[in-house]
């Protein structure tokens, strides 16, 4: 059953990232990667060398030669030099593909999840995908560069392994078992102890870390969490200071710190069972090559250069052989957030799939060549499946003024279904084929940048002239704000929410829509202000629809008619 659950998770990661190396540039990925497959195995050429140096120079110490000591001098010199460049190049290399592969797989799930709404639609769908910013921003980093790390370092001891097995095979030479009745010749002892030694310490080591894997999960959840909390306080800190919020705010942060502190302490458990077996195995990792290979070197069956390339060769050995031990803290942390992030992907694939989908419970939205707002037997459901409205059927023609009156949340649960946010319910909904809708929340959204650049949000800045931004502008009662246009801020926070609304009015000026959905859109304005809003809107754009939401009586009655959802 776990072989299966470990076979599964690589194969939904590997179809999730694998296709980054036949992608747009697959031709530089693939020669980075044939690079990097280069530069190990010069790496592990390095390392061989090395040996067979360290026994060169050994026997030239126990045979205290000279000439020989210095033709080692010299030749360490050149093992110095090509192992900076090689290491120095495999680095270059290796954090390049994991660059480019985080960025790829970055843009890959922001533009699955940043698109036409899917961003909010998966807030509805059940499963673990909360906190799809940690997911994107740091899962993605850890998924990516340990994959790259983990694959190399495997890679690596594969090569160390098949290289040093074949020295340390010449090297164990053949051993005699006496056993009084019989005597049993074996054949590179020293490899077979290596591989028993290694293997023990493996099985070992991996049963007493199976439990950081789940305890690296949960920390990496509720690290989230408190992240997610302090940044949405954040943002809202103006409305939890005027209603002295804090009072409220810091035990919840207390709450999130203790389930921190909690998974901090079960993760430590965890290592400590780790560090209890790795830090002694370390230790008997550097004595016991040497004193497996002793007896021999006292016997004078090989010589001193001869047990220092065998204790080098059984250490390299045991390192390749020791991977899973050596990595399981790694992999741990690197499966924890691989799983986050198919998280995110699988809740995004499941909401396309139920979108792509034909469902008679589920709202239709259709391009018609007509311009008109058309709903046809439209129910409206609760996510609990309660019903909002039933069987509603109205045209809207261009031009129309529409008060949305009676139940508030309802009309802002139709404005959803028309934007294609709220999908539960039936019926459908026949939109206007080129004319996009154009909706004015409460507080509209103003991206951090260039006042210029938030006002024209989501078109360019470049798109609209000078003139005709600080004519919008004065129109709008904003006309302060002019001076400020080429300033850099985070407008949701340096100006008034009066002012903010002010700027959506410049914003649909500016923008000149066909159809214009108004939810409370000047509600912090006096009833004079908010009126005079409406006239502008009426004045200066004579052909757009408008339907309005609002709960103020003199906007109200400047609509021509009105549509009451109960």
């Amino acid at each position: 059953m776990a072989l299966q659950k470990t076979s599964r998770f690589f194969i939904q990661f590997i179809r999730l990232a694998g296709p980054y190396w036949n992608s747009e540039h697959k031709n530089t990925i693939r020669g980075l990667s044939l690079a990097l497959l280069v530069l190990t195995v010069l790496q592990i050429a390095v390392s061989v060398y090395i040996t067979v140096w360290s026994a060169d120079l050994f026997d030239a110490l126990d045979q205290r030669s000279m000439s020989r000591l210095f033709t080692q001098i010299g030749l360490i010199v050149l093992i110095f030099i090509a192992n900076i460049a090689v290491t120095v190049a495999h680095l270059a290399v290796k954090r390049r593909i994991q660059l480019d592969w985080r960025g790829w797989l970055t843009d890959k799930l922001i533009g699955q999840w940043m698109n036409d709404g899917r961003h909010y639609l998966v807030t509805h769908i059940p499963g673990k995908h909360d906190n799809p910013d940690g997911r994107i921003a740091e899962d993605v980093r850890i998924a990516t560069e340990y994959a790259i790390d983990l694959i190399h370092s495997l890679f690596y001891s594969l090569l160390l392994l098949v290289s040093f097995t074949q020295i340390l095979w010449d090297l164990s030479g053949t051993v005699i078992l006496d056993l009084g009745i019989v005597e049993i010749p074996i054949l590179g002892h020293l490899v077979w102890i290596a591989m028993i030694y290694a293997a023990s310490a493996s099985m070992l080591g991996w049963w007493i870390g199976r439990p950081l894997t789940k305890a690296t999960d949960d920390r990496q959840t509720v690290e989230a969490n408190f992240r997610f909390a302090l940044v949405k306080a954040r943002e809202n800190s103006l409305a939890i200071a005027l209603i002295h919020g804090e009072r409220h705010e810091n035990p919840h942060f207390h709450r999130l710190f203790g389930d921190i502190v909690d998974a901090w302490n079960q993760q430590t458990k965890a290592w400590e069972r780790i560090m209890f077996f790795s830090s002694g195995y370390s230790v008997l990792s550097m004595a016991f090559p040497i004193l497996v290979s002793a007896p021999r070197y006292i016997l004078g069956s090989i010589t001193l250069g001869a047990l220092m390339q065998s204790a080098q060769s059984f250490q390299h050995m045991v390192s390749a052989l020791s991977w899973p031990v050596d990595n399981m803290g790694k992999v741990a942390e690197w499966r924890a957030s691989v799983e986050r992030v198919l998280g995110l992907a699988g809740a995004l694939e499941q909401l396309e799939k139920e979108i792509a989908k034909p469902d008679p419970h589920r709202i239709h939205l259709v391009k018609t060549d007509r311009s008109v707002l058309r709903f046809k037997n439209l129910c409206l459901s609760r996510l609990d499946g309660i019903v909002c409205i039933e069987s509603f059927s109205d045209t809207i023609k261009a031009g129309e003024r529409v008060l949305i009156a009676g139940n508030a949340f309802t009309g802002n649960k139709l404005f959803k279904a028309i934007a294609g946010l709220w999908p539960w319910g039936e019926g459908t909904i026949e939109l206007p084929d080129d004319e996009p809708m154009f909706f004015m929340p409460p507080r509209p959204f103003l991206p951090t940048g260039k006042l210029r650049s938030a006002i024209c949000y989501p078109s360019s800045s470049k798109d609209f002239g000078q003139d005709d931004l600080e004519y919008a502008l004065r129109l709008a009662g904003a006309g302060e704000l002019i001076p400020q246009l080429d300033d850099v801020g985070d407008w949701e926070k340096n100006l008034e929410r009066e002012q903010q609304q002010r700027l959506g009015l410049v914003r649909v000026l500016l923008q000149k829509p066909k159809w214009i959905m108004m939810q409370e859109a000047f509600d912090s304005l006096d009833p004079e202000g908010e009126v005079d809003m409406i006239k502008i809107i009426n004045r200066k754009l004579p052909d757009s629809a408008v339907l309005t939401i609002t709960k103020q009586p003199t906007i109200q009655a400047m609509h021509k008619r009105r549509i009451v959802l109960n």
